[in-house]
């Protein structure tokens, strides 16, 4: 007679393998791989023909002599870069940008950071001014360079700016054609710190609402002042925050057009202009002098600077390193 015990664990051993699921091959779903081919197809023609072939056209183009054509003409190598880097105009327009952006990345950055901590801490309202603050990120540049010269800093005594100057005994103002001093450029600053601002303290405020409550419990019991929780507390959570944020505003900073063509009119692409940006001096040597080599040129000149300036500053911070 067989042992029971041994005839038990026989067959306990055997129900695994049976029950054991059979592993199937994935059937590919070509029904729905070619749906979303269908529906991302327009999208990626799109971008690949109007961002990255344009881009890579424009870098040939940067070593053409492309005059009055964007076909690739004659190669002139580094002749165009060369040009730019000889030209005063173009290397003022590179000294006024970086001057501009050396002074509105910390204005922006400590106006949108203040904002954002009053905002947080406000117990009632809070929906309120955080729409009010947003409201001009979704104005055109186009549209508020127009109201800000011909509304606000028009120059003439009825203009908002020389009305209000009026009731302190100002005298009137011709703000924008003012060049000593350079008025112009409380025209220019107020204009993208009216646009900027706000979007920038959404960001804030929501680095700010993640921070844990306990931290600020625990610094207060242990007697730390306001300041020391906003210095010891704040600061250091907002880190990752603060580092994209001030990327962001420094990027957009080398990329100013709109608010400074539009403000300056006409002059703004000629050398009547007090101050011209690389962008308008780019614009004005690819569409009015339709020198399109040049323009390409400057254009990727202008990226090197942005890249190594964004480089530089993520060494600095220590973007992208483990906490």
């Amino acid at each position: 007679m067989p042992d029971t015990a041994t005839t038990g664990r026989a067959a306990g051993a055997a129900r695994p393998a049976e029950s054991r699921p059979v592993r199937r091959a994935r059937r590919t779903d070509w029904p729905t791989i070619g749906a979303f081919a269908l529906l991302t197809a327009p999208m990626l023609v799109g971008l690949g023909l109007f961002k990255y072939i344009a881009i890579g056209w424009s870098f040939l183009l940067s070593f053409s002599d492309a005059r009055g054509t964007v076909d690739l003409g004659s190669w002139a190598g580094l002749d165009n870069y060369a040009f730019l880097l000889k030209d005063e105009a173009f290397r003022s327009s590179m000294t006024g940008i970086v001057l501009f952006t050396i002074f509105i990345v910390p204005v922006t950055f400590g106006i949108s950071l203040g904002l954002a901590v009053l905002l947080n801490g406000l117990r009632r309202g809070r929906a309120f001014f955080r729409t009010v603050f947003l409201l001009p990120a979704a104005v055109s540049y186009v549209v508020a360079a127009l109201i800000w010269k011909m509304s606000l800093f028009n120059g003439l005594p009825s203009g908002v700016a020389n009305t209000i100057g009026g009731l302190f005994g100002w005298d009137v103002q011709p703000w924008i054609a003012s060049t000593d001093p350079p008025l112009y450029w409380i025209v220019i600053v107020t204009l993208r710190l009216w646009l900027q601002v706000g979007l920038y303290m959404i960001l804030f405020l929501a680095g700010l609402q993640a921070i844990p409550g306990h931290l600020y419990e625990a610094a207060a019991l242990d007697g730390a002042s306001r300041w020391r929780q906003f210095r010891h507390v704040t600061l250091p959570m907002l880190r990752n925050t603060s580092v994209a944020i001030l990327m962001l505003i420094l990027i957009a900073a080398f990329q100013a057009f709109d608010e400074f063509y539009n403000v300056f009119g006409t002059a703004a692409g000629s050398s009547a202009a007090p101050v011209r940006p690389p962008l308008v001096f780019l614009y004005d040597s690819a569409l009015k002098d339709q020198n399109y080599g040049v323009g390409s040129a400057g254009a990727f000149l202008l990226t090197l600077l942005i890249v190594l300036v964004t480089l530089l500053q993520g060494r600095l911070v220590g973007f992208g390193r483990r906490d």
